[in-house]
């Protein structure tokens, strides 16, 4: 990312649940199992003559890798031990590797480390999204973060940034220079046919009343905090887009760009975990493990939709000298601004386009005119209708 000087204010709404904290209270899993868990949602097979599973691929991948291929997780369920026993061991020196850069180095911290076996502690929020914030402080751009979560991880997630801008991270003590501040009071989002509430401490406010001043109040968000959005409204929306974490947008705002970062911002419509409303949004999934990119675009909606998954892992701890949050955030920026179309309509054309590596040819990938176009979505939260178009773009290993 370049300078701060003429560019957008950022507004980063940043899942936390094995997005940047790889453990979730609710479901009481450490990293060990979270990251199973992960696994088994981005490794792919289908079940043989006799009923045995049978991999279709001996890779993780963002998509199923072949017709007729499923995730491991969308038949066999949340398997916390996936690479320990049964097919899962295969991916089990995948799951090592990972979860040794999640360890923990140097003394015990009890805000920035969490427990996981008897002798092991891990990070607590990954350092890659450290590294973020001290890049945008560095380029002088002006942001705020607001996380959103379903979990109950929140206020801990709060209390550690908090610290962490305080200069007190082993890690990153040049974070007591970024003067952001953090509000501790967890927000809650609500959703309902009529209306969604938003409430944090004093404040309320209500699409019912208004749904200019949700757009209103996040675009103006100050600093970093942190709301609870509705899970059991999504579930009652069959997990779909429909009853996700609502964001708002005006795609005519030529000062602020909302991204929304989550593990689980999928290419189905029915499937996925962030409701646009009313305009267009970008967003970045952001999976771990991954070397691959994608985008859809769409026409009345005005919807635009870039995920993104690189290698080294941004959800991971990472030793370079670059950062992959960084870099997806730099992606979603060049990908907004080289599509953008008069009227703030996204749009994609050309033919097949591979790209073999990730830093820095992605940039140029997500940049160029180029594009594969892929089968349309329909309107999420705006229209029935499908696309017009949509984009596909794929690092090749």
């Amino acid at each position: 990312m370049s300078g701060g000087a003429g560019r957008r204010r950022l507004v980063l709404h940043v899942d936390l649940n094995n997005t940047v904290v790889a453990a979730d209270a609710v479901s009481g899993q450490g990293p060990r199992a979270a990251l199973n868990t992960f696994l088994s949602t981005v490794t792919w097979g289908r079940a043989g003559a006799a009923g045995e599973w049978q991999w279709a691929s001996d890779r993780p991948s963002l998509r199923p890798p072949c017709p007729d291929s499923f995730s491991y997780y969308s038949r066999h369920g949340r398997d916390p031990a996936f690479t320990e026993a049964g097919p899962g061991r295969c991916f089990g020196g995948l799951h090592a590797h990972h979860l040794q850069l999640l360890e923990w180095p140097g003394r015990q911290h009890d805000v920035f480390s969490v427990q996981g076996e008897p002798s092991k502690r891990y990070h607590l929020i990954l350092p890659a999204f450290f590294r973020l914030l001290d890049t945008l402080h560095r380029e002088g751009r002006a942001f705020a973060v607001v996380f959103r979560t379903f979990g109950t991880d929140l206020p801990r997630a709060l209390r550690a940034v908090s610290c962490a801008l305080a200069g007190q991270h082993p890690q990153f003590p040049a974070l007591r220079d970024v003067a952001l501040p953090v509000d501790l009071t967890p927000g809650q989002i609500r959703c309902s046919k009529r209306e969604v509430v938003l409430t944090r401490g004093a404040e309320r406010l209500a699409t019912r009343e208004d749904g200019r001043k949700l757009y209103d109040y996040f675009s103006s968000f100050e600093g970093i905090g942190g709301f609870q959005d509705h899970f059991d409204w999504w579930a009652r929306n069959q997990f779909s887009s429909r009853g996700g974490k609502p964001l708002w947008i005006d795609p005519h705002d030529p000062g602020v760009h909302h991204i929304f970062i989550d593990d689980n911002i999928r290419l189905d419509d029915a499937d996925t975990i962030v409701h646009p409303q009313p305009r267009a949004v970008s967003l970045i999934k952001e999976l771990a493990l991954l070397p691959s990119v994608a985008s859809t675009a769409g026409h009345s909606g005005y919807m635009a939709c870039l995920r993104a998954a690189v290698q080294p892992a941004p959800g991971f701890p990472h030793t370079g000298s670059d950062s992959s949050a960084v870099s997806l955030v730099s992606v979603t920026e060049q990908h907004w601004d080289g599509n953008r179309l008069p009227g703030g309509l996204q749009q994609s054309h050309g033919k097949d386009q591979k790209v073999k590596s990730l830093f820095p040819p992605v940039r140029q990938a997500v940049a160029a005119k180029g594009r594969a176009v892929g089968r349309g979505l329909p309107g999420v939260g705006c229209s029935a209708e499908p696309f017009s178009s949509s984009c596909v773009v794929w690092p090749v290993p």
